[in-house]
């Protein structure tokens, strides 16, 4: 089922959302691959967990309509809730200097919530995926 979607067509939300969800996307390996301790790295890593922590944010206020949700939340949502848990968890880690298990989290929570769930939501049939895949590529 190909939706018929376009920019303009999207909430302020959603485009919240996805403006948060695309600077995450783009933060996160700039931040991974500073050298670790260093002012650069610093400050990517707040830009990153901001920009998260507003993706995680701005899901909650987004509600599903398909037949898989409670109360307008379904099973993406749980993902907002993994996130906040990982950058807490990556915050306290590095702030008593559990270094591995700072890096370790961090790389987890990006290949999840952004990579993971980024695949997922571009799939064809999804509303994002047939903007970018139909309406602005052509294809599929």
């Amino acid at each position: 089922m190909v939706h018929d979607a376009s920019l303009a067509s999207l909430s302020p939300l959603v485009l919240v959302h996805l403006t948060f969800a695309s600077a995450a996307v783009l933060l996160g390996p700039a931040a991974l691959w500073a050298r670790k301790g260093s002012r650069g790295h610093r400050g990517l890593g707040y830009a990153w967990v901001t920009v998260m922590v507003g993706t995680a944010l701005s899901a909650f206020f987004m509600r599903s309509a398909g037949k898989f949700q409670l109360h307008g939340f379904s099973p993406i949502h749980l993902l907002g809730v993994v996130t906040l848990v990982g950058v807490i968890v990556a915050i306290v880690a590095i702030a008593h200097r559990q270094v591995e298990v700072h890096r370790k989290t961090m790389q987890r929570v990006y290949l999840g919530a952004c990579i993971g769930a980024g695949v997922f939501t571009l799939l064809p049939g999804r509303y994002l995926g047939d903007l970018l895949w139909h309406h602005t590529l052509g294809l599929v």
